[in-house]
């Protein structure tokens, strides 16, 4: 598995390597082989054509956020090969389910913080700031 971060994020990359990453770089570098598939978790549009150069023919490039920026041009020939872009509109419930079940044996590891819905503000400054590690969740606390 390769992870893609802002360039020149090295406590990023580090953290992505202590996941399980084999190898982790900014997402301006080009992968160390060719991959797959792809997923963007960043609501960055102008990472899909980046991503698509990273691909295998045959290859998919997933857009993982609910939201996302507009995905500029771009030549024909990166897409070209029967590759394919995808958002997560087009996946089932259970497809997240089945995803999940198989995600440890596949050596997917996450690190996750809860944060009370009340201190949802402090979690995206966090997220914001590059001051959160892993995943922020938001958790409802009963009174």
């Amino acid at each position: 598995m390769f992870a893609f971060t802002k360039p020149g994020d090295a406590a990023g990359q580090e953290f992505a390597r202590s996941l399980g990453a084999v190898w982790a770089g900014g997402a301006d570098e080009p992968p160390p082989q060719v991959m797959d598939a792809a997923i963007l978790f960043a609501p960055a549009g102008e990472l899909v054509p980046q991503a698509l150069r990273g691909l295998r023919k045959g290859g998919t490039v997933v857009c993982a956020g609910i939201h996302m920026s507009n995905i500029p041009e771009f030549p024909y020939d990166i897409l070209w090969g029967e590759r394919c872009i995808r958002s997560i509109a087009n996946l089932t419930r259970r497809d997240g389910e089945e995803f999940l079940a198989i995600a440890p044996r596949a050596g997917v590891r996450t690190e996750v913080e809860c944060f009370p819905l009340a201190a949802a503000n402090e979690a995206l400054e966090r997220l914001r700031s590059g001051r959160l590690r892993g995943a922020a969740v938001l958790v409802n606390q009963p009174d």
